[in-house]
Formats: C-alpha cells, sequence, structure tokens
C-alpha cells in the first residue's frame, strides 16, 4: 500500500499540542470559579470521557494561541496527499476547534461524553475504521504503545525514554521527533528564584529592632527558606491559572507553562508539594509564624483567583503581601514589628504596585478603552494610577520623616539627627522611578527592576550608611 493511501493519525495533547488542552480546560474551569473544585470528581465518578464533556461544556478555550510543536505542523503540512486525521482522547468539542483553527485536519475522531479515546480504546477506534495496520500513529505517551502496536507505522513524538524503547521494541517505528530537554531548567525557572529577593524583607524586623544575634538570624533564615518556597507554589499556582492572559502578554507568553516548554501536571505536583515544604520550615519555628505564612498564602491564593482583577484592590493586595514578609520576619524572632514600620510598608509598596500597573498600561494600544489582560484597568485609568502611585510614595516619605521625628526613633538611635539624609534620598528614589516610567524605561516589575538597577543599589548603601551613622 502507497504512503498516500495510508491515512496518517496523529494525537493531540503532548504530541502536535505543547501541552494537554484537558488539563488546560479544568484549570480555566476553576479560574473562573473555584467552587468547581468540589464538583469535579463527581462529574469523574461518572467517566473521564463524561467530566471531559461538562468541562468542554463550561470553558472555551482560546485555541488560536495554543503552542504546537512547529516541527510536527511543517511535517503535517508535507503529507497533505494522504488522508490526515486528528484523533484525540479530549472532548470532540475541543478537538474540533482546535482542528479547525490548524486547518490540517480531514477528519477528527475525539472522546464524546461516553468513551475516553484512549489508549486500547482509540486502537479498537482506528481499526474499526482503517483495519489493522491500515493506518500510521504518531503519539507521545505510554498510552499509545497500545495504539502503535495496531498501526502500519510509528511516529514517536516528544517521547520519554521507556516510551520511545517500548515503541522501538515493536519494530514499527518510522520516525522520531526527540523531546527537548532542558525540563529541570524551565522548573527551575518557573519557581521564579530570582522573585526570592522580595522576601528578604523578612530580615527588615530584627535589623529595626536591633536583632543581630545568631539564634535570630537563624530563625529570620528559616523564615526567608519558608517565605520562599510559599511564594514558587503560588507563582506555579499563578501561571498555571493564567496560560491564557500570559500568552497575550508580550513577555509572559515565553514563561514555560504558558510557551509548552513544561508539562501543565509537573505544575499540579510541584504546588502541593512545594506548600507543604514551606509549612514544615515553618513548624519548626512557631504557630504564630505558621498563621502567618498562612494568611500569605491564602492571600496569595486569592489574589491569583479574584482580586488581580479588582482595581485598585489588587494593589492594596500586593502592599498588603510584601508587608507580610516584615511581620513574617517579626514573628520569626520574636521581636514587635513597629506600627510605623508597617504603615512605612504600605505607603512604599503600595505605590511601587501602582507604579508596576501604569508600566503595564503603558505597554498597550494607546486607545481609552484598551483593556488590561487579566486586570480590571483601561487605558483611560492611567492618569488616577499615576496620581495615586505618587501620593502613596509621598505618604511614604511623610511616614518616614515622622518616625525619625518620634520618641521610638530617638530611644534606638544615639544620633537621630543624621537619619533625616533618609528622607530625601527615599524622595528622590522614588520620583526617579516615576521619570522613568514616564520615559518608558521601566521593567514590569518595579521591585525587579530595583534589584538590578545600579542607581537604585547605590542609593540602598547609602541609605545603610546613613542608619549605621546614627546608631
Amino acid at each position: 500500500m502507497r504512503d498516500d493511501d495510508v491515512p496518517l493519525c496523529v494525537d493531540m495533547d503532548g504530541t502536535l499540542v505543547l501541552g494537554d488542552l484537558g488539563v488546560e480546560s479544568v484549570l480555566a474551569l476553576v479560574r473562573r470559579n473555584p467552587l468547581y473544585v468540589f464538583v469535579l470528581p463527581f462529574w469523574l465518578m461518572r467517566g473521564l470521557a463524561h467530566l471531559k464533556r461538562e468541562v468542554a461544556r463550561r470553558v472555551e478555550l482560546d485555541v488560536t494561541r495554543v503552542p504546537c510543536d512547529e516541527r510536527v505542523v511543517e511535517w503535517l503540512r508535507g503529507q497533505s496527499r494522504r488522508p490526515r486525521v486528528l484523533c484525540t482522547a479530549s472532548d470532540a468539542s475541543l478537538a474540533n476547534a482546535f482542528a479547525a483553527q490548524v486547518g490540517l485536519f480531514d477528519a477528527v475522531i475525539a472522546s464524546d461524553g461516553v468513551t475516553n479515546l484512549s489508549g486500547s480504546r482509540k486502537a479498537a477506534a482506528l481499526v474499526a475504521r482503517y483495519g489493522e495496520h491500515g493506518f500510521d500513529y504518531a503519539g507521545n505517551a505510554h498510552a499509545d504503545i497500545a495504539v502503535w502496536a495496531h498501526a502500519r507505522q510509528a511516529i514517536v513524538v516528544n517521547a520519554l525514554a521507556g516510551v520511545l524503547r517500548a515503541a522501538q521494541a515493536q519494530g514499527r517505528v518510522d520516525r522520531v521527533f526527540a523531546r527537548a530537554g532542558g525540563a529541570w531548567r524551565e522548573t527551575w525557572r518557573t519557581l521564579r528564584p530570582h522573585q526570592w529577593a522580595k522576601n528578604l524583607l523578612v530580615f527588615v524586623a530584627p535589623l529595626a529592632a536591633h536583632r543581630a544575634d545568631a539564634m535570630s538570624a537563624r530563625h529570620a533564615l528559616v523564615a526567608f527558606a519558608a517565605f520562599c518556597l510559599c511564594a514558587s507554589a503560588a507563582y506555579v499556582l499563578n501561571d498555571l491559572l493564567d496560560l491564557d492572559a500570559d500568552r497575550r502578554h508580550p513577555r509572559k507568553r515565553l514563561r514555560p507553562f504558558a510557551s509548552g516548554r513544561l508539562s501543565l501536571l509537573a505544575g499540579l505536583f510541584a504546588t502541593p508539594i512545594l506548600t507543604l515544604a514551606a509549612f514544615a520550615l515553618a513548624a519548626t519555628l512557631s504557630g504564630e509564624f505558621v498563621a502567618t505564612l498562612f494568611a500569605y498564602g491564602t492571600t496569595t491564593l486569592a489574589y491569583s483567583l479574584w482580586l488581580k482583577r479588582l482595581p485598585v484592590v489588587d494593589v492594596l493586595v500586593l502592599a498588603t503581601l510584601y508587608t507580610l514578609r516584615i511581620v513574617g520576619g517579626g514573628v520569626a524572632i520574636p521581636v514587635d514589628v513597629s506600627g510605623w514600620l508597617l504603615a512605612f510598608s504600605m505607603c512604599l509598596f503600595l505605590g511601587l504596585a501602582m507604579l508596576k500597573r501604569d508600566t503595564e498600561i503603558a505597554r498597550m494600544p494607546a486607545t481609552p478603552d484598551a483593556a488590561l489582560s487579566g486586570r480590571g484597568y483601561r487605558v483611560r485609568h492611567r492618569g488616577a494610577i499615576r496620581a495615586l502611585g505618587v501620593a502613596a510614595g509621598i505618604g511614604a516619605v511623610g511616614v518616614l520623616a515622622l518616625y525619625i521625628d518620634s520618641t521610638k526613633s530617638a530611644a534606638l538611635y544615639a544620633h537621630q539627627h543624621r537619619l533625616w539624609w533618609l528622607v530625601p534620598l527615599l524622595a528622590a528614589w522614588i520620583a526617579r522611578l516615576w521619570r522613568l516610567a514616564a520615559r518608558g524605561r521601566m521593567h514590569d516589575d518595579p521591585i525587579v527592576f530595583a534589584l538590578t538597577d545600579v542607581a537604585s543599589l547605590v542609593a540602598l548603601l547609602l541609605g545603610a550608611g546613613i542608619v549605621f551613622a546614627a546608631l
């Protein structure tokens, strides 16, 4: 039989699509309404195909932005003389929408709400339609081994080593598209270790209270590690729930999950593991620190699911999350966290959160009704955001000045008057950030920018020098 007469059947998830649209649909459903988490098990009790159908009825994915393996796409284009069939365990509605978008297939075979078309069921469906060894099949997973056993030829795409060996043992492999390496590198990148620098805020409270003994340092380091693990769990979960918005963003579309370079299942496993590790560390300190970390984690979860779409509320939550890090550092020692410090933190980080939103809006099309993807802001809101952000920055400078003039400051610093140099230094730094933003030179995360900006680091060192001189 000539190749042109043999149907080419192609799996979708993990083969043609870099990812799993079924898992992505579930995540999109949970993002829309987290209460569906309690409904999913009841759907699953009636079978996986039923679960997929119920999810597909409630979620419409933007298949135009789904990442595909371009090697496979180009190869499929070169197979235009033969019948090409999309054969997937995903629900038929999702498979049909994807097939219509890519325009490469003559037919679609998929799960129908009753039968989950995977493994032996997929093999039986293809044999019934095309006969034993009457089709070629491209797949990637362990379930596809059963299909390859009945195919004329096997095309192995992005498979793990064990799956590839099993396919080769059947003696039917015609072509192999090798799995891309670097999974560990992408996993590490997903944890966003560069963001861990923000958790250095746990050291602020003990340093402000002049607690620099060995035990305090040890407790602060444990608190730092716990916040890093908890933050990474939140980053992974946020990336999983924000796939569509990330794919619309010029920079975030390159993130491992959004680009398809890392499996969504890896993220679903990593989130609880990181969370459990964070709370295991927290439990070695105190129940109060566990409660603080829990408040941080639940607030972060609420932000990812709901609060980040509410204008003004989202930036207040971001400022609160930074402040909770400072509170956590005080609780870990333990040492009292000054009301002055909390007020200063809220004002400063509220201003920086507003700056973050201003920078994101600046990269949008200059039409008043253009909306920031995944957020509740439009371009016409930029003036108000700037005004509120600058006001919050001025508030931080004012709180610092009042603290310097307070009796609490006098009790801690022998040369209290030297602290006044901090006021113009902070004001100049905040003004510089807004000036850079107005010129389009600000990173979309001002904290990350400050940690890599030479002038900001110099300002930090000068500030530390002033504080040391005042002791």
